[in-house]
């Protein structure tokens, strides 16, 4: 039996790898770390759309997702969670250590440097401000870590509408980097110290 690719329920949110929270206006955000077995059919399904072509993976079979998804949760330095809003799984959070990635080849890394990738699943309807909230949740959990200091992106340099809503989001655009697969634009935010929020 397989999941729903729209409706697979959140497991339960607990440990420093979840995260619940309410969002005012927009609804419950739960995060949780993908489950390889459990998520690559849904993931599969986003992931080969036409909408996700940045992402790299539109020629890959769902084995294929099961096993990229089965090898970074080998890892201590990358992370791959899914985000539910309500319930309904919602985006891909994909998280790094930028030192130990190939885009830490490609600038100075500083302490604290922390990367992301952000798919955002299909939606099941238009509705303005959806991502921006969004993001705004998923930064409260990349922020929960007080180590981390400064967050890291690098979308393909030909992803306009991805850099734009970084940028809107407070990221600062930094230089083009090469990367194995794509030329990247790097974008960094900055943590805000307490005392300044």
């Amino acid at each position: 039996m397989t999941a729903d690719r729209n409706t697979a329920p959140p497991l339960p949110a607990s440990g420093p790898h979840h995260h619940d929270r309410e969002v005012p206006g927009f609804g419950r955000v739960t995060i949780r770390p993908v489950v390889p077995d459990r998520d690559a059919e849904l993931l599969h399904g986003w992931v080969t759309q036409e909408r996700a072509r940045f992402w790299g993976m539109r020629d890959a079979s769902r084995e294929r997702v099961r096993e990229l998804y089965a090898y970074v949760d080998s890892l201590d330095t990358h992370h791959a969670y899914l985000a539910h809003r309500d319930g309904r799984p919602v985006a891909l959070l994909q998280t790094y250590e930028p030192a130990a990635d190939p885009v830490g080849e490609c600038y100075p890394v500083q302490p604290g440097d922390f990367g992301l990738h952000l798919l955002i699943g299909p939606p099941a309807r238009t509705e303005p401000g959806f991502t921006g909230a969004l993001l705004g949740a998923l930064l409260d959990f990349l922020w929960a870590e007080p180590r981390r200091q400064r967050l890291v992106v690098e979308p393909d340099a030909r992803n306009d509408r991805a850099i734009a809503r970084f940028v809107r989001a407070g990221f600062r655009p930094g230089p083009l980097i090469d990367l194995p697969e794509k030329r990247a634009r790097l974008l960094f935010l900055d943590r805000v110290p307490a005392d300044a929020r």
